[in-house]
């Protein structure tokens, strides 16, 4: 507020003249430091320099001044020196004061508190509120904190609620509207180039741009020649066993321009088998395959029709031979056999306690007299 003040006053003062007030002091001080001595007057040597209306004034006041003839210079200075007396006085300043300060304070109510926006010096503090918001200054700042919050725990665990919540109203309410985009599948096409990626689910990793390419010579476009010629030419790459070409390339820094360099490389191969030399002098050489044995199951142990047939015969001829055994009772059930010893045992199970008492008239009597003997079923 001090400074809207004084900016506003220095603009009254600029508007008639230029006269500071150490200016306007220095005008009404003398000169000379002995003004009654009777020696030759002389100025002091620590003296300022004599003032000049004229400096005080910027550029266009005072081309305005020296177009004025010397009686309207002097007015000119009268005036401005009255001027600047009634601007300064204590009254003028305190009505001017209080006239700005109520302006600027009718001003601030009026006009709403504006939030800061995104890119502009103040720091706009986002709340817990506004966590997971598209625009974050919706929700506004925090309270502030009394001590009455949740533990660092809770609110992570009440993120984690958050969390899944979201997933949930996913999957209820946008999940299903994928079946309208559902296509009918559709087998793909035989291409005889195969290409393999590698992913590591975002994670920075080396090989992540890494491309292998795979494709069988027979399902080229060659004739048995060219075929030839071309295994000669991929050398080490072909594996006779399964008849694949299997290629890889790492050496660009994403995976479409390692593609497209196994593909154009491909062209490269067919056309040199094509058109180049047939190298037929070179021999094939497989010495790179590990070859492995494949047993093979012998023709004779493999069922055929017929024996097939018999085998299924005599499964048939088993099953019937044993209900006929179990109709006539000759198949003894374990079960039942059981169950019958065990009845059998609990009958006739006696429990019989060592005889070392002797009873006479209902009272025992000698050293082993300690129990009764009785008979247990």
């Amino acid at each position: 507020m001090a400074s809207t003040m004084h900016t506003l006053r220095l603009t009254a003062q600029r508007s008639t003249c230029r006269i500071t007030p150490r200016s306007r002091n220095r005008l009404f001080q003398p000169a000379l430091t002995c003004p009654f001595s009777t020696t030759t007057r002389r100025n002091a040597p620590d003296s300022p320099a004599p003032y000049s209306f004229r400096d005080s004034l910027d550029s266009s006041n005072r081309a305005f001044y020296d177009s004025l003839s010397p009686e309207d210079r002097i007015q000119y200075e009268q005036d401005a020196i009255k001027l600047d007396e009634y601007m300064t006085s204590p009254a003028v300043e305190a009505r001017l004061n209080a006239e700005v300060s109520e302006a600027a304070y009718e001003v601030l109510s009026r006009t709403p508190r504006e939030r800061p926006f995104p890119g502009s010096n103040e720091r706009f503090k986002s709340g817990l509120m506004a966590m997971g918001e598209i625009n974050e200054m919706d929700s506004g700042e925090d309270e502030v904190f009394e001590g009455d919050d949740m533990s660092s725990i809770a609110h992570g665990e009440l993120e984690q609620h958050r969390e899944l919540r979201a997933y949930a109203r996913i999957a209820a309410w946008e999940m299903p509207l994928l079946s309208k985009l559902a296509k009918p599948f559709e087998p793909p096409t035989t291409t005889p180039l195969r290409f393999r990626y590698t992913d590591y689910f975002g994670e920075t990793h080396p090989a992540r741009f890494k491309i292998v390419c795979e494709f069988s010579p027979m399902d080229l476009p060659l004739t048995p020649a060219q075929r030839l010629t071309l295994i000669k030419l991929v050398g080490v790459r072909y594996d006779p066993q399964r008849d694949l070409v299997r290629m890889s390339c790492e050496m660009f820094e994403t995976q479409a321009q390692n593609k497209r360099y196994l593909g154009d490389l491909v062209d490269t191969l067919i056309k040199e088998a094509k058109e180049g030399e047939a190298f037929e002098d070179v021999p094939v050489d497989f010495r790179h395959v590990k070859w492995q044995d494949r047993k093979e199951f012998p023709e004779g142990w493999k069922l055929s029709g017929g024996k097939r047939e018999a085998l299924e015969e005599r499964r048939r001829e088993r099953e019937r031979k044993e209900q006929e055994r179990v109709a006539r009772g000759q198949i003894v059930d374990g079960v039942r056999v059981i169950e019958a010893a065990m009845k059998a045992a609990r009958a006739e199970e006696r429990v019989e306690i060592p005889i070392g008492k002797r009873l006479l008239g209902g009272k025992e009597k000698g050293p082993m007299a300690k129990g009764r003997q009785r008979l247990v079923r």
